[in-house]
């Protein structure tokens, strides 16, 4: 009866351990994900993300933009001053932290969260059209710019299972404040009186109401740093392995 007990006992503690490691097999703890929103903008962000806890992951993306895509800025369109449209190219880099609200016992990167992120871009664009001054003479605008971004900040979203493997990750909201390191060059030559006509014609697209009130373009002015505040949010399909 004893050797019955025992081997009872024994077989009890052997299948529920077996369970729990099934339960934790079965417990993906590492996902990719691609950032579909966007891709309307002509960009493509890969991210990997990995539980380190049952409440914790750390993850990081990188992304391209190309030139092409849905969204793009509107040139100048003043009396004196004609730019095409503004389309940009870069890359961006986004390690984060997540802290997830389940309490599941095991680490399962779902539901909502809230985290903070880090994130470095850099950007280069075009900027050229055509000048004409009181004396109505003509000149080639031309300029190449190119624009550092480190931004920081904190972000809350829901994770939504749609099969065992599959996930879409809302990231609803990511406010953050952002350092920017502008630099401009000037591949034509330019009257001074286009900078006094340039920051005018900006003005009145209220670009300054965004920037430092001692940003202005000029002819000695090629690099300027400011700040200004920052926001993430977006739309992702996971697969988890």
């Amino acid at each position: 009866m004893k050797t019955l007990n025992l081997s009872l006992i024994f077989l009890f503690v052997f299948t529920y351990c077996r369970g729990q490691d099934v339960i934790e097999d079965k417990t993906k703890k590492n996902e990719i994900s691609i950032v579909i929103s966007d891709i309307i903008d002509g960009a493509l962000q890969v991210t990997y993300e990995r539980a380190i806890s049952e409440h914790f992951s750390w993850g990081i993306g990188v992304g391209y933009k190309s030139e092409h895509g849905l969204i793009s800025l509107s040139g100048l369109d003043t009396e004196k001053i004609k730019t095409n449209e503004i389309t940009y190219t870069g890359f961006k880099i986004i390690p984060e932290i997540r802290y997830y609200f389940r309490k599941d016992g095991v680490a399962n990167m779902k539901g909502f969260y809230v985290g903070a992120y880090l994130k470095y871009s850099q950007y280069e664009t075009d900027f050229d059209g055509r000048y004409i001054n009181d004396a109505l003479e003509n000149y080639d605008i031309e300029f190449d710019a190119k624009i550092k971004v480190t931004s920081i900040g904190f972000m809350v979203g829901y994770k939504l299972p749609v099969s065992e493997k599959f996930s879409i990750d809302f990231l609803i909201a990511g406010p953050g404040t952002g350092f920017y390191g502008f630099t401009i060059d000037n591949k034509k030559d330019l009257p001074d009186e286009f900078y006094e006509d340039l920051n005018e014609a900006l003005d009145k697209y209220h670009i300054f109401d965004y920037l430092d009130g001692d940003f202005r373009f000029s002819a000695a002015h090629r690099k300027s740093n400011f700040n200004l505040l920052t926001m993430r949010y977006g739309i992702s399909l996971g697969y988890s392995f």
